[in-house]
C-alpha cells in the first residue's frame, strides 16, 4: 500500500491519517489485508471469555455457599466476597447486554 507523507501541519496529519486508515479500510473489506492479527482475539472470543469467566465466579459462589452450609467452609468473609464477585459480573454482564440491545434499537430504528 501506498502510504502518504505527513505533513507538518496539523491538518494535514489527520487527513494523511484518514486516507490511510480509508485505504486500509478498503482493502480489509476486498480482502487485501486480514481483518485483525492473528494473535489478537477477536470480539466474539472476548465476550465468550466473559460470559465464562462471569458463570465460572457464579459457580464458584454457589459451591462455596453450599459448602459454609454444610460446614465444610468456615470462613464466612470468603464466601460473602465470592457472592458480590458474583453478583458484580452478573450485573455488568446484564448492563452490557442492555447497552448491547439499546445499540441496536437506535440502529434499527434510524431513517435509511
Amino acid at each position: 500500500m501506498n502510504r502518504i507523507d505527513p505533513v507538518t501541519s496539523t491538518m494535514s496529519l489527520n487527513a494523511a491519517d484518514a486516507i490511510n486508515r480509508a485505504r486500509d479500510m478498503s482493502a480489509r473489506a476486498s480482502g487485501a489485508l486480514p481483518a485483525s492479527p492473528s494473535n489478537e482475539p477477536s470480539f466474539a472470543d472476548r465476550m465468550r471469555q466473559s460470559l465464562d469467566a462471569v458463570a465460572n465466579a457464579q459457580t464458584e459462589a454457589s459451591e462455596m455457599r453450599r459448602d459454609f452450609e454444610t460446614g465444610k467452609e468456615t470462613d464466612l468473609t470468603k464466601v460473602m466476597v465470592a457472592q458480590q464477585v458474583s453478583s458484580l459480573g452478573f450485573q455488568l454482564t446484564l448492563n452490557v447486554r442492555n447497552k448491547a440491545l439499546t445499540a441496536y434499537k437506535d440502529i434499527m430504528n434510524m431513517p435509511v
